[in-house]
């Protein structure tokens, strides 16, 4: 075991050596979330899968609820930075977004080796994009495209560190058409290439962060994607404490508030719900099995319990069906539940909070790809039609009404739940 961990980490850094640079994941300033705001996530068929602008939403929606977040998804499969320029005006900017997400260059790279040329390409689209939602009055987290697996990618035209060089190009262009338009940027690239370089060692050289193909991610790492973002967004990860006087009430904030307490027990009713992961620990196709390599529960998930008063050396916290063991410093310190209680009072809500958001980004991809992006093959055939165009708009709106009508539904089962603390000593 000894052997295979050095053997693995020796690859890792042979595979990554030149690609990585220290860039921050997240801009310095307060979050680009508004009350209200309608956030858009672009990209290309990494996006379409429906996996970390799910997690995005799931996030946006059950553990800040009370911002009123709105979010539409617009994966294409095989997509380019230039094909979502094209079709920018028409699919994205009558649903007036206030924040958009972009997620191109894995497909802008063309698969082989950088040269100058796939730099270029890409940076005049990439700018045009970021210029045009700009001028729409809309703030972008720009970007940059993810990462290739060092073991599954496999491509007789290029080798996964030099695949992995070309995307840091881009992963450079990207920071810096973000800096010079004053917009956010999302390290994408980066939170994955250390995801991998802290999994593998750990899980195996065959354990893919980037994908069983090396380049669409499974689960696991469409957490990393989403950690990116959501860092990108500007938050700052606090979803509230609970504090527990061991000799007085307890205390609650953040969206959570105090149903009943006494000496070392607390009911306690959420409103905000932590981000919870499932499956198994060590596959790829489960979100659990990356937490432990990619800082999203330190950095996005803490729901803090403070324990004041306890005279012990170590305690018992039961939280839900868990019981975990903690010392008094930890307690005092507080501890994060989010983190410390993967399997918490949270896990069925959530869950289906999870699938309704699946549900209604499901019908985004065909209403966009089939029917809304077609509009302007309808408009090249008919010219200046006003009845036409009419037609449009008012089938443009029932498709906003359905899919309103879902992202209702996923509103409506953020529903308050109520859990039990119980801290006593060993």
């Amino acid at each position: 075991m000894r052997y295979f961990r050095l053997a693995a980490s020796l690859l890792l850094v042979l595979g990554f050596h030149g690609t990585t640079a220290v860039l921050d994941a997240a801009p310095t300033g307060a979050s680009v979330l508004k009350k209200g705001a309608r956030v858009a996530v672009a990209g290309d068929s990494i996006t379409e899968q429906k996996l970390y602008c799910r997690y995005i939403e799931d996030y946006l929606i059950a553990c800040l609820p009370e911002l009123e977040l709105r979010v539409l998804q617009l994966g294409w499969s095989g997509e380019r930075a230039p094909g979502f320029a094209a079709r920018l005006e028409n699919d994205l900017l009558p649903w007036r977004p206030d924040v958009v997400t972009t997620c191109y260059g894995m497909n802008d790279g063309s698969y082989r080796k950088y040269d100058k040329a796939i730099g270029e390409a890409y940076e005049k689209s990439m700018r045009e994009i970021v210029a045009r939602l700009k001028a729409a009055g809309a703030t972008v987290v720009v970007g940059s495209p993810g990462a290739v697996d060092t073991f599954s990618f496999k491509n007789p035209n290029v080798s996964p560190r030099d695949y992995n060089e070309n995307l840091a190009q881009l992963r450079d262009i990207a920071k810096s058409i973000a800096a010079a338009a004053g917009m956010p940027f999302a390290n994408v690239h980066d939170a994955m290439v250390r995801a991998m370089e802290k999994a593998k060692p750990v899980l195996g050289e065959a354990y893919d962060v980037c994908g069983a193909d090396g380049f669409h991610p499974q689960p696991n790492g469409h957490v990393v994607m989403a950690y990116a973002f959501l860092k990108g967004m500007g938050l700052d990860g606090n979803l509230g404490s609970i504090t527990i006087d061991m000799k007085g009430q307890a205390a609650a904030e953040g969206g959570h508030r105090v149903v009943s307490s006494s000496a070392g027990k607390a009911e306690i009713e959420s409103r905000r719900y932590p981000f919870c992961f499932y499956g198994d620990e060590k596959s790829p196709a489960s979100t659990r099995s990356i937490v432990p390599f990619v800082p999203f529960n330190e950095e996005l998930n803490r729901l803090t319990l403070v324990v004041k008063n306890f005279g012990g050396a170590r305690a018992k916290v039961q939280w839900g069906g868990a019981v975990k063991s903690f010392s008094k410093e930890e307690l005092e310190r507080g501890v994060n539940l989010a983190a410390a209680f993967l399997d918490n009072p949270f896990s069925d809500a959530f869950r289906k909070v999870d699938e309704l958001v699946a549900k209604k980004q499901g019908f985004e991809t065909p209403m966009i790809k089939e029917v809304v992006t077609r509009f302007r093959t309808t408009r090249d055939l008919l010219g200046s039609d006003a009845e036409a165009e009419k037609a449009l708009a008012t089938l443009r709106g029932r498709l906003v009404a359905k899919d309103d009508a879902l992202h209702a539904t996923v509103r409506a089962a953020v529903v308050p739940v109520k859990h039990t603390i119980s801290v006593e000593a060993e």
